[in-house]
């Protein structure tokens, strides 16, 4: 397989210490290939201003050694709230996102998709129109893509198939720099069945035909506690999951999937379990 076609695989790292110093010393301790981090809370609506040296280490690291480096935005973000405040602090956090993430050479900032909560999904998705669309066309040439990453579909969610990736998008007119994150524990309990046989690949399938297949920029490679269709948003390890190790090869086979970038986002309070899983991607992809 030739180098650009080569997934990368990485972690959501801790940033303890720093986002440069901390981040890739973690990465480093796990065999990341690729990073994911957070750039302020991601429980409150704070925003942190960062670091200057901190910023231009990440960066220069990106770029030197081609480290693909993404932001997660804070959890709290719901542009299709029906409380204005929410919305607006939503609006301001992802801005902020697009910001920092275009400081430290971040290919991508990951938002979730959000929720109508109680108000009609019609509302909801005027939200979305009226505040993405200005956010998408602020971003530089340089500047990272905001990557939309559907739920597990608990709730009044916006977005949690493949199939509702398509009028998502539509909504924001299918913005040049809007982008999809593919997280397979959500995808699993909204109802697409990974673990059975070409599971992965017609998931895939039907993502190249509603969202487009290069729309794609970010898998969250993650196992599911709960049960296919189960809308619970539980993550496992690798393998020690309802999905199982072995659908994750797909990942590495399918067109739409090849060359974009994996983390895990999976349990674990020390080095140990994240090594475990970069590692078994890892053997997953090179046989």
């Amino acid at each position: 397989m030739t180098a650009q076609l080569t997934n990368p695989i990485g972690a959501h790292v801790p940033v303890a210490g720093g986002l440069a110093t901390g981040g890739l010393r973690y990465a480093a301790q796990i065999g990341a290939e690729a990073i994911q981090v957070f750039v302020s809370n991601p429980r409150g609506w704070a925003l942190a201003a960062g670091k200057e040296a901190e910023d231009h280490k990440l960066r220069e690291h990106a770029e030197r050694t081609g480290m693909p480096v993404f932001v997660h935005s804070p959890y709290l973000i719901n542009v299709g709230s029906p409380n204005p405040q929410t919305v607006a602090s939503s609006v301001a956090s992802i801005r902020h996102s697009l910001v920092r993430g275009a400081a430290i050479g971040a290919r991508g900032v990951v938002v979730h998709t959000g929720s109508a909560v109680s108000q009609a999904r019609e509302a909801a998705v005027r939200q979305l129109r009226e505040h993405l669309l200005p956010l998408l066309d602020e971003i530089p040439a340089d500047g990272p893509d905001l990557l939309f990453e559907p739920m597990a579909g608990q709730g009044a969610m916006l977005c949690a198939t493949v199939q509702d990736l398509g009028p998502y998008l539509d909504t924001v007119d299918r913005h040049p720099r809007a982008g999809v994150c593919l997280d397979t524990c959500h995808a699993f309990a909204a109802g697409h069945d990974l673990a059975a046989p070409g599971g992965v690949a017609a998931t895939l399938d039907v993502l190249a035909l509603t969202a487009g297949a290069d729309r794609l920029k970010l898998i969250h490679a993650n196992d599911s506690k709960d049960g296919c269709g189960s809308a619970k948003d539980r993550h496992e390890n690798i393998g020690k999951g309802r999905i199982g190790a072995e659908p994750f090869a797909e990942l590495f086979r399918h067109p739409v999937s090849r060359g974009v970038p994996l983390v895990i986002e999976t349990p674990g309070r020390s080095a140990e379990p994240h090594r475990a899983d970069v590692e078994t991607l890892k053997a997953l992809r090179d046989r």
